[in-house]
């Protein structure tokens, strides 16, 4: 029988390096990463979205 490869790590930024999410058997996530800290993170590295700002213009 054949072994399988052990996968590789992916590419990430280096801002989450080690970063780590799994879910257990209940299905709780859980994270080796402050959840404000990855907030942080996403605010600072994602574009806002064009689709939600025309939605928010409109509910004015």
């Amino acid at each position: 029988m054949k072994a399988k490869p052990k996968a590789k790590a992916p590419k990430v930024h280096p801002d989450l390096a080690g970063f780590e999410m799994n879910i257990d058997s209940f299905g709780q996530i859980t994270a080796n990463l402050d959840r404000d800290a990855l907030n942080a993170f996403l605010d600072k590295e994602m574009p806002e979205d064009k689709k939600l700002k025309s939605k928010k213009d409109e509910s004015k």
